[in-house]
Formats: C-alpha cells, sequence, structure tokens
C-alpha cells in the first residue's frame, strides 16, 4: 500500500490537467466507480439520490460516521447523527485538535468552541468553553433551552452545568508536556503557530433518509493560541451553515481565514446557484485565496453535502483528508494539494 505522501502526490498530479492553480479534493483511482467516476460521491446520473449519507472531516471521521450510522440507517434525524458522531472525537484523547487531549492555548488553558444546525435552520453554538466533555451537546441545549444561538466564556460553562453537564480537567499529560515544550522554546509573548499543521478540527454533516440535512463542528481551536481567541468553528455561516432546501457545507483549517469569506455560507450559495459540492468548494477556496495574501502559508479545507446526496471537497494544501459513508461507501478519502 502506497504510503500517505505518495497518494498525496499521485493524486495532485492526476488532477493537474486542466486546473492551473488547484487541484481537486477527489480520492485518487482507488475512490472512482463507473457511477463516481471522480471519487467525489456526486452520482453520474443527474436524478439519482444517495440516502442516508455521512460526511466528516480528517480521518477520526470514519469513527464520527460509523457512530453516527447506527441513527441514520434506523431513520433517525440527522441532528441527532451529528451530534453523536463528533462526540466521539470530543472525547477520544488521540484527537489533539478536538475536546479532550486539546491542544491547550498559550496559557495552558484548554477552550472549547462547537456549533450545530438542523434542518429546520435552528442553531446552538458555544466559544471559549471551559472544562466540559462534549460542547457540541452544550451547543444543542442553547439552540433548543434558549432564545440566543451563542454562549461563550464564563456563561457557556455556567450553562452547561445548570443542564447538567459536569466540569473535568481536559488538559491531557501528553498535551501538557507538548505545551511547556513548545512554552520553553517560543516564550510566553511567541506567536501562535501559523501554518498549514495547526488547524484540525471536526466538521460532520448528515442526510438522512426523511431527505434532512443537519451539520456539526467542534474543536479545541489553534494549538498554543492568544487566550481568548475564538476560531470559525463556532460562526454560523463560517464553520458550518445548512440550509435544508439546498446543501449543507462545514470547514477545517486557519479559523481567521474562513471567517474573512463566511465559507461555509458561501459554499452553500454557490449550491444554491446550481454548482455541485465539489465546485462550490473549490470557489470557495478560491475565495479564502483572495481574501488572504497569507494563503500559500495555510490550510483551508471545506466539505459539502447536497440534498441529493453528493458530496464534495476542496483545500489549500496537502495533507486534508474526509470521510464518506453511505449504504454502499465507508472509506476515507485523501485530498489532492494546490498545485503550484
Amino acid at each position: 500500500m502506497p504510503d500517505r505522501r505518495s497518494f498525496l502526490r499521485s493524486t495532485a498530479l492526476g488532477a493537474a490537467a486542466g486546473l492551473p492553480l488547484l487541484g481537486a479534493c477527489a480520492a485518487g483511482d482507488e475512490g472512482a466507480t463507473d457511477q463516481d467516476p471522480s471519487g467525489t460521491g456526486a452520482a453520474s446520473d443527474a436524478g439519482a439520490v444517495v440516502r442516508p449519507v455521512a460526511l466528516s472531516t480528517w480521518n477520526h471521521g470514519l469513527d464520527a460516521n460509523r457512530e453516527a450510522w447506527p441513527i441514520l440507517e434506523s431513520g433517525g434525524r440527522a441532528l441527532d447523527a451529528v451530534e453523536a458522531g463528533v462526540r466521539v472525537s470530543e472525547a477520544d484523547p488521540a484527537v489533539t485538535s478536538v475536546g479532550y487531549g486539546g491542544a491547550p492555548d498559550r496559557e495552558g488553558h484548554v477552550t472549547l468552541d462547537a456549533c450545530i444546525m438542523d434542518e429546520a435552520g435552528r442553531c446552538g453554538s458555544v466559544a471559549f468553553l471551559r472544562e466540559i466533555l462534549h460542547p457540541i451537546s452544550v451547543a444543542r441545549r442553547v439552540m433548543e433551552e434558549t432564545p440566543h444561538v451563542m454562549l461563550v466564556g464564563q456563561g457557556a460553562q455556567d450553562f452547561a452545568v445548570a443542564q447538567g453537564f459536569e466540569r473535568q480537567n481536559m488538559l491531557t499529560p501528553e498535551a501538557d508536556e507538548r505545551w511547556r515544550r513548545w512554552l520553553a522554546e517560543n516564550g510566553e509573548t511567541g506567536p501562535p503557530p501559523i501554518n498549514a499543521e495547526n488547524h484540525d478540527t471536526i466538521g460532520m454533516l448528515a442526510l438522512d433518509r426523511n431527505g434532512d440535512l443537519s451539520g456539526a463542528c467542534t474543536t479545541s481551536g489553534a494549538a498554543y493560541k492568544l487566550h481568548g481567541r475564538v476560531g470559525d468553528s463556532p460562526i454560523i455561516g463560517a464553520g458550518l451553515y445548512v440550509d435544508n432546501a439546498v446543501g449543507g457545507a462545514t470547514a477545517t483549517g486557519w479559523g481567521e481565514a474562513v471567517i474573512r469569506a463566511v465559507g461555509c455560507f458561501l459554499v452553500v450559495e454557490l449550491m444554491r446557484q446550481g454548482h455541485d459540492p465539489q465546485e462550490a468548494c473549490r470557489l470557495a477556496v478560491e475565495r479564502v485565496i483572495e481574501k488572504n495574501p497569507d494563503w500559500a502559508d495555510i490550510q483551508v479545507g471545506f466539505i459539502a453535502l447536497d440534498k441529493r446526496g453528493r458530496t464534495g471537497a476542496y483545500c489549500i494544501a496537502p495533507g486534508f483528508d474526509y470521510a464518506v459513508k453511505t449504504p454502499d461507501r465507508d472509506e476515507l478519502v485523501v485530498a489532492a494539494s494546490r498545485l503550484g
């Protein structure tokens, strides 16, 4: 089996023809089928509909999709599926960019951001939340139990505790050791690392058997960020957006760049204009590049899912993968890199 770097290189070369700037985030030959020659998950038959579908960012999205699948397969709501799915990553200390085990800020505090959005356009969000294992579930409570969309900081924590969530230390010994090593090398006033490696999140989209869409996004944010920093992940329209008449999108990468382009709202609006999910993600990445002069030093990727069950993804830098699960498919798709 080829290693990941070789796979990325071969995928990028395969995408080169006709794409002078950017390579499509699509599978290599291993992901292509007669029904889906691009490997992106889009059916070649314009009338085909695939249901249910689970789509998640990064390789830990495989476990998220599999957790969500029994809900979707049994006819449950996409909202319940995406919440259940991303909770897996939130509780996994091996996922060092989400929830328990996530990298702290420069002061050594793990601060969490999350949002959720359902088929009716309802949404909930928390930001700068500390000591709560499942921020996505707190975000859902904000959506369902309050008249608000977003709660932050101490107020978000107080709300979570009042709702029955228990406080716990979210900084694992391994994350603490990595932070102390970074601090020793960079000092308390050193800038947070802004590069293509400091970006992970889990974003998840689902289409259920009823044809309804929902999405979720959750993260511990950029490693060693300034205390109080919030990225795109809890911001509706930036890190996540769902329109049940059209489709949904979620983002991963350097949050400031996604916010400047209002990235996920843009992806959905491009799908509304008639672009398929793949093309919508590509155009949104081009907008991110336009709005961010430092784009060559960062990573931004989008995934999208439309009402017909078609999927798409696009990114700037090497290293982005995403997970797709349908009744006939369960795989990790490795993204191509930007072409120079």
